[in-house]
C-alpha cells in the first residue's frame, strides 16, 4: 500500500516535509487556498487541492494526516469544513500531526518551558491554538501527535534581505529571548515521528539556543559584512500591532524530547549554523542566476 499524506494547509513547513517524503515513494495531497499555487505544488510533485473543495479522493487514500492551517477566533478552519470526514477516517490513519506553536505556553519572563509546562497563553493567537489542539485531541481514534513550533526560518525566510536593504532594526527589550527552528529541522522531526508513531505525544520543535532577537540581526549583518543595524528601544519603536505582540512573551523552550524519543540530531542547533547555511545557499543561487 502506498503511503499517502494528506497535508491540510500545505505551506512552508509541510512543503519541506514533502521534499523528504516524495523521494521515498510517498504520495502527497496538499491543500491551498490560492489558485496561483496549484501549478507550483504540482511542479513539486504534490497533488494540489483548492480549499475548500472536494477532498474525497485524498481522504480515501490518506494513511497519514498533517494539519498546518492556523486557527482563528472561530476555531480550526479544517475542522469547520471536514470534521465529519476526518472523524470517519481517523481510526484507519497510521499517524496524524498537528503543527501548533510554542505560544501556547505564554510568557515566562525568559524562563524555560517544556512539553509538560501548563498552557497559559497571553495572546489571542496562543489561545486559539490551545483551543485548536483540544479540538483535534477530541476526535475519537485519531493517532494525533502535536508539534509546538518556535519561530520558523529557512530559505526565503531570514534576516538577510532586510539587512541588505538597510531596513533591519535591532529592537531592544531587556530580558527578551525567542526560540527558533530551521524549517529543515521541522521536516526531519516530523519524518522521525512518522517513523516512530506515538499517538498522544507532544513535541517542542526548536533549536538549542534561545537568543535575543537583536543578536540574530547583528550576526546576520556581520556575515554580510554590513554595518550593525540601528538599535531601537522597544517601548518607543514604531512597530505593527502584530510585530509588537511577539514581544509580549519571553521564554526559552526545551527540545530534549525530540532528541531522546525521536532520535533527532538537529542540522542547525543554533541560528549561527542556520544563517551560515542560508547565506551559502543564497550565494549559490546568485551564481547560477
Amino acid at each position: 500500500m502506498t503511503r499517502t499524506l494528506l497535508s491540510l494547509g500545505h505551506g512552508y513547513s509541510a512543503r519541506a516535509l514533502a521534499r523528504l517524503l516524495i523521494p521515498e515513494g510517498w504520495r502527497i495531497h496538499g491543500t491551498t487556498r490560492s489558485g496561483d499555487k496549484m501549478a507550483e505544488l504540482t511542479a513539486e510533485g504534490v497533488i494540489p487541492h483548492l480549499f475548500p473543495g472536494d477532498l474525497s479522493t485524498a481522504l480515501q487514500e490518506a494513511t497519514h494526516l498533517l494539519i498546518s492551517a492556523g486557527p482563528d477566533a472561530e476555531g480550526d478552519p479544517m475542522l469547520r469544513h471536514l470534521h465529519k470526514e476526518i472523524t470517519a477516517i481517523a481510526p484507519r490513519l497510521e499517524w496524524a500531526g498537528y503543527l501548533s506553536t510554542t505560544g501556547v505556553y505564554g510568557n515566562h519572563d525568559g524562563g524555560w518551558v517544556d512539553e509538560d509546562t501548563p498552557l497559559t497563553p497571553s495572546t489571542p493567537r496562543g489561545k486559539w491554538r490551545v483551543a485548536a489542539e483540544a479540538e483535534w485531541q477530541a476526535i475519537p481514534g485519531l493517532p494525533l501527535h502535536i508539534f509546538r513550533l518556535a519561530g520558523i526560518y529557512g530559505p526565503g525566510r531570514g534576516p538577510f534581505a532586510k539587512v541588505r536593504a538597510g531596513t533591519a532594526r535591532r529592537i531592544i527589550k531587556p530580558g527578551q529571548v525567542f526560540s527558533r527552528i530551521h524549517v529543515e529541522d521541522i521536516a526531519q522531526s516530523l519524518a522521525a515521528s512518522i517513523a516512530r508513531p506515538d499517538p498522544g505525544a507532544v513535541y517542542n520543535l526548536c533549536d538549542d539556543d534561545p537568543a535575543p532577537p537583536q543578536e540574530v540581526i547583528a550576526h546576520a549583518a556581520a556575515l554580510l559584512n554590513r554595518p550593525l543595524p540601528p538599535a531601537e528601544d522597544f517601548e518607543t519603536a514604531e512597530m505593527t500591532p502584530m510585530a509588537r505582540s511577539f514581544y509580549a512573551e519571553s521564554k526559552r523552550v526545551r527540545n530534549d524530547r525530540i532528541k531522546k524519543e525521536l532520535g533527532v540530531t538537529l542540522k542547525y542547533p543554533s541560528y549561527r549554523e542556520g544563517l551560515a547555511d542560508l547565506l551559502v545557499r543564497e550565494e549559490e543561487i546568485d551564481r547560477t542566476a
